[in-house]
């Protein structure tokens, strides 16, 4: 064999650019076998991967079932559908792809997330026997949510509709209704049976009605990803490293724009200012005239020492991230057990983590007509938008601009369960209004208001006593009186202490004309303080 030939070949294959996309939809639509066509259409399948899966279709049937080649778990197998997410490489004449095949279940919509946040492109299949169902809504509008700007409709098995070009644009007009709503910029329709490979990589016997693209042709022609936002160089510290010479190195990878020499930067959160002295990249150190870019893993040395560790960032002077410790953001709850307002989680934004509360729910989705709805919790699968407030403040911007640094999740301290996957909003003016109160002033628990309810048997409270002579021991009788009728009391010495009582779950007394907000208000009675009855009286208002 030529060697120059092969390495000629392989040189443009380097040169090749790279698409990534996925595939999205409800169970049964086909994804894994439209996959599977594509690659045996290619070539791109060895032979012992033939073998295994002439061997499996054998079982049932004989027909070649090409949705084996990324349904590789045997519970997959098994049940016939898709579980994990699968990752396949192949490359074409013209380009390098990167496909995933995500889930179509509900109950796997935590992994569609995870599989759709790097994709270019989306291809969402719609069965042509079954139209437009809500997991396909549900997957369209988290494909926009996290920023794919363009979309595939492959409205599949059409073979077994007759390839009737009347139900081909019931379910294009249909499913147009959905997606005009959502942020694609482009969207495109094909009419595909995977199972013959019908418009997949081949026209095939396809009616005369259409005449577009086949889905091959669309990968090879469809823009790759864009480039991003100009926000200015970032770079989130991961670790210090002080290689033999004793230089110190933050190291990293630049989450956008670029970096050199002699470049000012600033670092946050100090605000301080310093210049790079020196930037190496896996092969060493960079040329003085080169420049690191996006997505680079590199090490930074700065002209002065300054204290920098992980979870800093540096940036652009000019271009500086939002600091703050306040944000509001669209989030996908991927966990069985619902949000709760009232417990504390960690939040992992870049290379820091940080203990988040959740000030508020602003609204869910609802999925059947992609409006807005109140919601005081979110259930798994649900979507979405929270207010959040962090102990320490992060350094972001808005996911549009940066599926970087606009990402993050929610992480069950607890348990260290992945809770959520959020995307950072554009702040608003009113952002610092509407997150001025917190909900709870308990500020850090793992133990939430409901679950301190059911364990104590009654919920919290406060019961403001209107100062005077006989306040203070009518405080103590109510008291007294809510002890004997089962309820943790205490006597709070100032109505901050009757917040943080009422927080951990208790019933607060406090005396004071100060009275907290949704407080039981009551004042003593004229006669003996420690009249039983007065006591039990304001008791029962409780009940």
């Amino acid at each position: 064999m030529d060697t120059s030939a092969v390495e000629a070949r392989l040189r443009a294959d380097e040169e090749k650019d790279l698409l990534r996309f996925v595939t999205v939809g409800s169970v049964d639509d086909g994804k894994s076998t439209l996959i599977g066509r594509l690659l045996y259409d290619l070539g791109a399948l060895y032979e012992d991967q033939l073998a295994a899966i002439r061997r499996a279709s054998q079982k049932s049937g004989g027909v070649l079932d090409l949705s084996l080649v990324t349904d590789g778990l045997l519970a997959e197998r098994e049940q016939g559908i898709t579980i994990d997410v699968a990752y396949r490489y192949f490359s074409t004449e013209r380009r390098k792809i990167i496909m995933c095949d995500t889930p179509g279940h509900v109950q796997y919509t935590r992994n569609m997330a995870t599989g759709a946040s790097t994709a270019d492109l989306a291809i969402i299949l719609i069965d042509a026997r079954l139209g437009v169902l809500p997991q396909s809504r549900r997957h369209a509008f988290i494909a926009s949510l996290l920023g794919i700007p363009r979309l595939v409709v492959a409205v599949n098995k059409m073979d077994l509709v007759g390839w009737e070009s009347a139900r081909f644009k019931e379910l294009r007009e249909d499913f147009a209704r959905v997606v005009g709503k959502l942020a694609f910029r482009q969207v495109i329709f094909l009419p595909v049976s995977a199972l013959h490979g019908d418009n997949v990589s081949r026209r095939g016997n396809t009616p005369g009605w259409y005449d577009g693209p086949t889905l091959l042709e669309v990968l090879e022609t469809a823009p790759t990803r864009e480039a991003p936002a100009d926000i200015g160089f970032r770079f989130p510290v991961q670790h210090v490293i002080r290689p033999e010479d004793g230089k110190r190195f933050l190291a990293g990878t630049i989450a956008a724009g670029t970096v050199g020499a002699g470049d000012e930067v600033a670092l946050f959160p100090s605000g301080r200012r310093a210049r790079v002295a020196e930037v190496r990249g896996p092969d060493g150190a960079l040329d003085k005239n080169a420049r690191a870019t996006a997505g680079m893993a590199i090490s930074v040395r700065l002209g002065e020492e300054v204290d920098v560790s992980r979870g800093e960032m540096l940036a652009s002077p000019s271009q500086p991230p939002r600091v703050t410790r306040e944000l509001r953001a669209e989030v996908v709850w991927l966990h069985e057990r619902p949000l709760d307002p009232g417990r504390s989680y960690l939040l992992k934004h870049t290379t820091q983590t940080v203990r988040a509360d959740v000030v508020a729910i602003e609204h869910r989705v609802d999925l059947e007509t992609l409006s807005e709805v109140p919601a005081a919790t979110l259930e798994v699968n649900d979507i979405g938008a929270i207010a959040l407030r962090v102990a320490r403040p992060l350094f972001v911007d808005a996911y549009a601009k940066s599926r970087v640094t606009g990402a993050f999740i929610l992480v069950d301290s607890v348990t260290n369960d992945t809770v959520a996957a959020g995307m950072i909003a554009p702040e608003r003016a009113d952002d610092r209004a509407a997150l001025g109160g917190s909900s709870s002033s308990l500020s850090r628990t793992q133990v939430s208001a409901r679950e301190r309810a059911e364990r104590l048997g009654h919920a919290p409270a406060v019961i403001a006593i209107a100062p005077g002579p006989r306040a203070e021991a009518f405080a103590f009788a109510v008291e007294r009186a809510l002890f004997d009728a089962g309820r943790f009391a205490a006597v709070a010495d100032t109505p901050a202490v009757a917040r943080a009582l009422a927080a951990a779950g208790l019933v607060a007394v406090v005396v004071t004309e100060d009275a907290p907000e949704g407080a039981l208000r009551a004042s003593a009675p004229a006669a003996d303080a420690d009249d039983d009855p007065a006591a039990r009286r304001l008791t029962g208002s409780l009940s």
